[in-house]
């Protein structure tokens, strides 16, 4: 029998983790993690953006990463949808993130980003020990004026 259910999973990765982001609350979103976790963010063909709890010589800490969301943007989560497998300690959730920049933000022009994200969770005694962070920003080319040819290695009609 697994030591967490479905429900321990769902508050910890809605309730504790994205609540807490949302709140801008950094030791409250650091104690979701175990000691040792990292996130990696996949964006589009960008090299892949990691993250540590620990970091070591030249690796970046998840204060990088979620203090320049909280710097710069309020944040929101919705839409969730996951599927949870206690038995391997593990979960895939798709939502949609909002981000309004904050006022003095670098971003401010852009405006409000919606997302498209989908986040797969490891976990390690009740904590994320590894999340992998794919995200899709349909909205920002279109600000920017820029033209989607298709994804990679999409064949053009």
């Amino acid at each position: 029998m697994p030591k967490f259910n479905r429900d321990y999973y769902l508050k910890l990765i809605e309730t504790d983790y994205f609540g807490s982001v949302m709140a801008a609350k950094m030791d409250a979103v650091l104690a979701c993690f175990t000691p040792a976790a990292e996130v990696n963010i996949y964006h589009g063909d960008n090299p892949i953006r990691r993250f540590f709890a620990k970091p070591g010589k030249d690796q970046e800490s998840f204060t990088v990463f979620w203090g320049h969301l909280f710097e710069n943007y309020h944040a929101h989560f919705g839409n969730f949808h996951h599927v949870i497998d206690t038995e391997h300690d593990c979960a895939a959730s798709t939502f949609l993130p909002t981000l309004t920049p904050k006022p003095g933000s670098a971003y401010l022009a852009a405006g409000i980003l919606t997302l498209n994200n989908c986040n797969f969770f490891r976990f390690k005694d009740g904590k994320i020990d590894h999340m992998i962070i794919y995200y899709a920003n349909p909205t920002l080319g279109a600000k920017l004026g820029a033209a989607s040819s298709g994804p990679t290695a999409f064949p053009k009609g």
